[in-house]
């Protein structure tokens, strides 16, 4: 016999699996007819583009490449300055046992390292290393019960929830595109860098759609045909709006943003200029705090009743903290000395983390590489040194169950050489960190009504409290309810008992 009851559906968001897993991409180059023989390599570096990404059944699959730039001293009379452009294509399976086909993913990306060596002057051996930070998500509708209708005999044992529940995900792509102007002076010789970060970002929920917005900052580094080393950047505004429905104003959005392909050549229109094109994919998830009514138990005391429970993964308390951790210090750099820096790249990175009540402490290195320009022969050289760095983040958002996601970026650097040689270097690195909390809860789906039990005549139970017992666990045992034994006792506080005492159970 079926009971009156109503229900609700919950969208469940439950991370199936995640892994940090380093990509090493090889592959060799060609040096191009036009450009001279490798006497020796100054540096380099590049920018990862993600053009694919798909889940399958245990695993992951993405496509890409490295846009990667290659400086090098030329095997010539003048052992001239000079720069390759090449792409590292990949396609790359991780292993994730647990995942399926159907399911999202969140994919976040870094590039660590990069390496060249020389085969012969006319080929080089490239080598990058990637590291991936994959979460894969299964939305799931639960259906709940949500009230019982005829409950005069049934006894509920319910729990207010908050719980951030899926309500929709969507992903554009769109274009920075821009003109970036260097000096009237300079002519453009060869492309040595380029930098790519997306700073500024924002999100608006309005009408069913997703607006997001950012800057991104491309800085070039250049070299001119009189054998100097400039800079040249710009901030393009980039904005895309992705559909999504049934969203308000008031639900949390999680946007990403990851480069597709990127394009910089020297503008073949505009003199003393440069072309940048960048494709980036924009991804969002948007979750409502729902707050439901649980029902966690329930019994009769009159019939028997058989009731369908499952076990869910909830996600609570979901936020995004952000905060600046400012490094201040001075190093001695004997290769440098007054010599004059021309860029530095700065690569930050997390080695380890622990989680306590109200702070997350952090520790890592920041990859610092110094391109220069030696004073006495004009030449460019590279200097890569690592410095370790601590930061706390301090928020009352966490707990010691908290699951985090933290991403850093380089919101600020500058580098100045003193009188004594040293390095006075102030860099801001950017902590942006999603944290939620995950909890185990019983969901009573179905309940059904077996038989109708035996009337008993009244009559009272004389119970002594034993070590984890409830007030509702000892009603539920016999046949009672936790108002019965609540009055009947006079207890105070029903959530607070101590084993041995003697309680009165009416039946």
């Amino acid at each position: 016999m079926s009971i009156k009851m109503s229900k609700d559906n919950l969208c469940i968001n439950q991370i199936m699996g995640q892994k940090c897993e380093k990509v090493i991409v090889e592959g060799d180059e060609i040096v191009p007819d036009i450009k001279p023989d490798i006497l020796s390599i100054i540096n380099s570096n590049g920018t990862v583009c993600i053009y694919k990404k798909e889940i399958q059944d245990g695993k992951v699959k993405i496509d890409g490449n490295i846009n990667m730039y290659v400086t090098y001293i030329a095997d010539n009379e003048n052992a001239e300055i000079k720069s390759l452009n090449i792409n590292l294509d990949f396609s790359k399976s991780v292993e994730m046992r647990d995942i399926r086909a159907n399911m999202q993913l969140d994919c976040r990306n870094e590039l660590i390292e990069t390496e060249c060596r020389i085969i012969n002057g006319r080929k080089i051996s490239a080598k990058a290393t990637i590291e991936f930070n994959l979460t894969a998500y299964s939305n799931e509708n639960v259906e709940y019960i949500k009230e019982i209708e005829d409950s005069d005999d049934i006894q509920i044992l319910t729990k207010k929830l908050n719980v951030n529940s899926l309500v929709g995900s969507a992903s554009t792509k769109v274009y920075a595109k821009d003109t970036i102007s260097i000096d009237g002076i300079d002519n453009l010789s060869e492309i040595i860098k380029v930098n790519v970060q997306v700073e500024n970002k924002e999100n608006k929920i309005s009408y069913n759609k997703v607006l997001a917005k950012a800057d991104t900052i491309v800085k070039v580094v250049y070299l001119t045909q009189d054998n100097r080393v400039n800079t040249a950047s710009a901030s393009i505004s980039i904005m895309g709006f992705m559909d999504v429905k049934n969203i308000t104003e008031e639900n949390i959005c999680d946007v990403n943003y990851q480069i597709r392909n990127l394009i910089v050549k020297p503008n073949s229109v505009e003199e003393h200029s440069i072309y940048v094109e960048a494709e980036f994919e924009i991804s969002c998830m948007v979750y409502e705090n729902k707050q439901i009514n649980m029902i966690q138990d329930m019994y009769s005391r009159t019939k028997d009743l058989e009731y369908k429970m499952q076990n869910i993964t909830i996600m609570q308390g979901k936020k995004t903290i952000n905060e600046i951790c400012n490094i201040r210090k001075q190093e001695q750099i004997q290769e440098i000395g007054q010599n004059k820096i021309c860029d530095v790249d700065v690569k930050p990175m997390i080695t380890n983390y622990t989680i306590d009540n109200g702070s997350i402490s952090y520790q890592g290195n920041i990859n610092l590489t110094f391109i220069y320009m030696s004073t006495n022969s004009s030449s460019m050289q590279a200097k890569t040194i690592i410095e370790p760095f601590e930061f706390v983040l301090t928020s009352n958002e966490v707990t010691s169950r908290s699951k985090i996601q933290t991403s850093v970026e380089v919101a600020k650097q500058e580098f100045l050489v003193m009188p004594d040689e040293s390095i006075d270097m102030k860099i801001d690195l950017n902590f942006s960190v999603e944290t939620t909390t995950e909890n185990n809860i019983n969901l009573i789906r179905e309940v059904d009504e077996i038989e109708n039990r035996a009337k008993e005549k009244y009559s009272v139970v004389i119970y002594y409290v034993k070590k984890g017992d409830t007030l509702w666990n000892i009603a539920k045992r016999f046949g009672s309810s936790v108002e019965e034994i609540v009055s009947v006792n006079c207890i105070e506080d029903e959530d607070k008992i101590m084993p041995g005492q003697q309680l009165f159970i009416p039946r």
